[in-house]
């Protein structure tokens, strides 16, 4: 749980730049935790909230966004949609692109619609909070029969802001892309610094499009790392950093637990009233490495973007990288090399040539997987398109709240990704 003084400092930040953003009723949920009926962020304000916490508890994510979605659709008046990941919202909005016309008729019968994962006991009990409302099902099938940029923001016209748990790292990808689409017009608030399953700050300035924290001294014991590291590593503690550096962190999240590296490197971005206020830069852990290169999973998803900018049309959902080694005789006969999962939006297909500019932007980012390509001892990388939708199920069948990662080594999640490959 957040200490209490999070929770304040947030709805106090929150009602500072968004004066109607705390509304009775006028949060709407879109969070999946099976069996831990909580908002993310933690505070024990039920009222804020107009979708049931039940709701976010079924043992399916795909049924707990459906249900969550349909409970905002009644709320015209939100002032907040938060989402515990923008995976999460993404994938909510995704299914009212391909589900708008059920949802318009739940809508306007007052009625929850059986599904895979919903419970009839469950069903019954949220479908007694529900009413028709025909003139609303009605405004859903003229916004969406419109198309769908800008959708959130026509659905519910006096939206402040979209709250998420997660801005930063595996989670940035989905906020660009919600900002270009979907929310386009609407500042993304990510309000708390989490690692390890510990809280250790709180995002003071809302309207900022880049997250950045205050670290709080007493919420956990923090020491760091300076990065590049030295030979011989010293940590350092709060009062003993430079405004500029990065820090790998290493943490102590309460009494009695293990001291570890959470594998998290910050920048400090400058001080307020004496404390550090940092920005996530990267996961130590997630990187690609068939011949010793390490590409960071940030800088090979730069190296991506840039590839998908030379592509027209294309919109690039999601992807996941994979070293050759783990797919085994389905990789081919050739050098080791990278196999790349994309989704896309607005482009069907790639030909020869496009698919290399991938490998191509990443020679000229990263010398040393150049040189191992000229030398052969890395192979030509093999990028392949996945039908919509598959990273939606790909999270479902991970079965965690928690982001997934870019770089994947999970035998059974390669096997469901392979399965939904198009071209």
């Amino acid at each position: 749980p957040l200490p209490t003084q999070g929770s304040l400092l947030y709805l106090d930040t929150l009602h500072a730049a968004f004066p109607q953003a705390l509304a009775p009723q006028g949060t709407a949920l879109l969070s999946w935790a099976s069996g831990h009926p909580c908002a993310p962020a933690g505070w024990p304000l039920p009222t804020l909230y107009c979708t049931p916490a039940e709701a976010g508890t079924l043992p399916s994510r795909a049924a707990a966004l459906r249900v969550q979605l349909l409970f905002a659709l009644r709320a015209r008046a939100l002032r907040v949609l938060e989402a515990g990941l923008a995976a999460e919202l993404h994938d909510a909005l995704a299914a009212l692109r391909t589900g708008w016309p059920g949802l318009a008729q739940d809508l306007a019968l007052g009625r929850l619609s059986p599904q895979p994962g919903l419970p009839e006991d469950v069903r019954g009990r949220l479908q007694a909070l529900l009413a028709p409302d025909a003139a609303r099902a009605a405004e859903l099938q003229a916004e969406c029969a419109r198309g769908f940029e800008g959708i959130v923001q026509r659905l519910w016209p006096q939206l402040e802001v979209v709250v998420v748990g997660t801005a930063h790292g595996a989670e940035q990808l989905y906020c660009d892309t919600l900002r270009q689409a979907d929310c386009k017009g609407l500042p993304f608030y990510c309000p708390f610094y989490q690692a390890a399953g510990a809280l250790l700050g709180v995002n003071l300035w809302p309207e900022e499009p880049v997250p950045r924290f205050l670290l709080c001294p007493d919420w956990a014991f923090c020491e760091f790392l300076p990065c590049p590291a030295e030979e011989e590593p010293r940590t350092v503690l709060l009062g003993e950093l430079w405004e500029g550096r990065e820090y790998g962190l290493v943490l102590t999240a309460r009494p009695g637990e293990y001291r570890c590296r959470a594998r998290e490197v910050l920048r400090v971005a400058g001080f307020h009233k004496q404390c550090p206020v940092v920005e996530p830069v990267r996961r130590e852990s997630q990187a690609l490495s068939v011949r010793g290169e390490s590409i960071p999973e940030e800088r090979f998803c730069r190296s991506l973007c840039r590839a998908v900018g030379m592509w027209p049309g294309a919109r690039l959902v999601d992807y996941i990288c994979v070293e050759s080694a783990l797919l085994g005789t389905s990789s081919g006969a050739c050098a080791p090399h990278y196999e790349v999962f994309v989704e896309l939006r607005g482009l069907r297909d790639l030909s020869e040539g496009q698919r290399y500019k991938l490998d191509q932007c990443l020679q000229e980012d990263f010398p040393i997987y150049k040189s191992f390509r000229f030398k052969g001892s890395i192979g030509p990388l093999r990028l392949h398109l996945v039908g919509a939708g598959a990273f939606a199920r790909l999270r479902e069948a991970l079965g965690s709240p928690l982001p997934m990662p870019r770089v994947l080594r999970e035998e059974r999640l390669l096997q469901l990704i392979q399965s939904t490959v198009i071209s």
